[in-house]
């Protein structure tokens, strides 16, 4: 999903954290990776003591032994550089399809800002050239299973660091692919005057062993659904005026006050700004039998609020991830090398299962005012499914067809992965975290929800048209009259997937939160 178009601007890596922002700029805007000299120098100084062990009687893990159930294996000098091939190679055992190349761009810049920490032992040029391939536009195929989310993402990360040593596959700025039975990605590096590199001790555990796929899968996902959840008021404030509900229960007093849930009186304000102004609610205020309107239309701010928090809860994990270096052994401050577990991905996890659900239950209440507009026995006066002539027409009939299909769906990925484990590596890795797989369901939840909305936005805008003469607020006007640019009113059937679709790219574009902005000032 787009979120606001950033402009390309350079991101520093300095040894220190990034932020969200940092990882959507280079994730999705393509912007520019530059390591700083300070970083560079505290890299150099680091590697200092990997030198001292390799060189050591004393065996030490990922320096001079095998990897996880191997690790009591004492690796000769002369066969350390074979045992880095060897694990890059192995490990990048993935299958299915490609990842999207955000995600492969997130990981990969997320693991070179924990490269450039200084805390596990990699030469400089081993960071430089994973940020000289981010800067080429480069793109390595990482395939969809192969992660635990413990150990790290080892499959993705190896699918990242074997495109490193000039081998595995990858696609260049145009797309074209390399490796497998093509022109070897050598040739794709070459081109771009990054030579491949040849690593040393430690360096194979270091670009394998983090939590980068799913933290910047995460990280996404909250930006997306930060974006989502603001449309998701502004759609809902937009069925309270075709269902003919009330705006009061949005009062600020009854939020911020008697229940203070921060994003509960944001979801409030929002709904209540955007509501300000409305011909339609303020025509049935005298003289309306209806006691209360249905939890769809009433309890929205708490269900979209509730939803808020979460995400709010889910950046401050995200945050601290972003300044943690994780990898397994990492150098302390004082030089000793120590292993570890930090590598396990249960903190990410949780919080990508705990988005999964918000993200399933905002489409549901969405999908109930959905189908609320398009019964003639609920919606107020309203023509059955909207049709212009019901009978002859079906008017969105099946689009909530397509909506109640999405939110099925987005209620089986609720379902959590983080409560699932299967053994590895001998045994030696028993408990796993399943976070690659949370973070794959999330994102589908979250482009279901989006389509969700979009569902909603033309159904509650063809109830808004059907209330003529009655007008809207202006900042459901000003929604309408950038859906209607591309998108039709009521009238007679017609091919119905090409307008769900520009709805549902309007969405993802922004547009329709920028038109209520537009007119209430920025939204929560």
């Amino acid at each position: 999903m787009t979120t606001e178009v950033l402009e390309t601007r350079e991101v520093l890596l300095s040894g220190a954290g990034v932020t969200l922002e940092d990882v959507i700029a280079v994730a999705r805007h393509d912007a520019k990776v530059t390591i700083t000299q300070e970083a560079l120098d505290a890299v150099a100084k680091v590697r200092a003591h990997i030198d001292r062990l390799a060189h050591s009687d004393v065996p030490a893990y990922g320096i001079s032994t095998g990897f996880g159930a191997l690790a009591n294996r004492h690796i000769p000098a002369d066969m350390r550089t074979q045992l880095q091939k060897s694990l890059i190679r192995s490990h990048s055992a993935g299958m299915g399809p490609a990842v999207e190349r955000e995600v492969v761009r997130a990981l990969m810049f997320l693991r070179a800002k924990t490269l450039a920490s200084g805390r596990t032992g990699i030469r400089p040029v081993v960071v430089q050239t994973m940020v000289d391939v981010l800067n080429a536009g480069i793109t390595p195929v990482v395939r969809e299973f192969g992660s635990l989310g413990c150990s790290g993402d080892l499959a993705p990360l190896s699918h990242c660091a074997l495109v490193l040593m000039g081998e595995g596959e990858a696609t260049g700025p145009d797309g074209t692919l390399f490796g497998g039975s093509g022109r070897p990605v050598s040739d794709l590096l070459a081109g771009a005057g990054i030579e491949p590199v040849v690593l040393a001790e430690k360096e194979g555990l270091a670009l394998v062993n983090g939590t980068d796929g799913m933290l910047g899968m995460l990280l996404m996902a909250i930006a997306d659904l930060r974006e989502l959840l603001a449309t998701a008021d502004i759609t809902a404030a937009l069925s309270v005026e075709g269902l003919l509900g009330t705006d009061q229960v949005f009062l600020p007093e009854l939020h911020a006050a008697l229940r203070p849930h921060p994003g509960q009186a944001a979801s409030a304000d929002n709904m209540f700004r955007v509501l300000s102004g409305s011909a339609i609610v303020a025509s049935h205020r005298v003289g309306d039998s209806r006691v209360q309107d249905a939890y769809s239309l009433r309890c929205a701010p708490q269900v979209a609020g509730a939803a808020r928090d979460t995400v709010d809860h889910a950046y401050l994990v995200a945050t601290r991830e972003l300044a943690a270096t994780i990898d397994n052994p990492v150098v302390l401050p004082d030089g000793r090398v120590s292993s570890n577990g930090n590598f396990h991905g249960a903190p990410v996890a949780y919080v990508l299962d705990f988005l999964a659900i918000v993200a399933a239950d905002v489409a549901s209440i969405a999908e109930r005012r959905t189908d609320r507009m398009l019964d003639p026995a609920r919606s107020h006066g309203l023509p059955a499914f909207l049709a212009g002539d019901p009978g002859v027409d079906s008017g969105l009939m099946i689009a909530q067809y397509t909506q109640a299909g999405l939110v099925s769906d987005s209620k089986r990925l609720a379902v959590p992965a983080s409560v699932d484990s299967i053994p590895s590596s001998a045994m030696q890795e028993d408990h796993v975290s399943m976070g690659w797989h949370a973070a794959r369901k999330l994102r589908r939840s979250v482009e279901n929800l989006r389509r969700v909305l979009a569902i909603e936005l033309v159904t509650a805008a063809r109830a808004i048209d059907m209330r003529a003469p009655l007008q809207p607020g202006p900042a459901a006007a000003a929604v309408l009259a950038v859906l209607r640019g591309s998108v039709a009113g009521p009238g007679a059937d017609r091919f119905l997937s090409p307008e769900l679709e520009e709805a549902d790219r309007l969405v993802a574009a922004g547009a329709i939160r920028a038109a209520a902005e537009s007119v209430v000032g920025p939204l929560n």
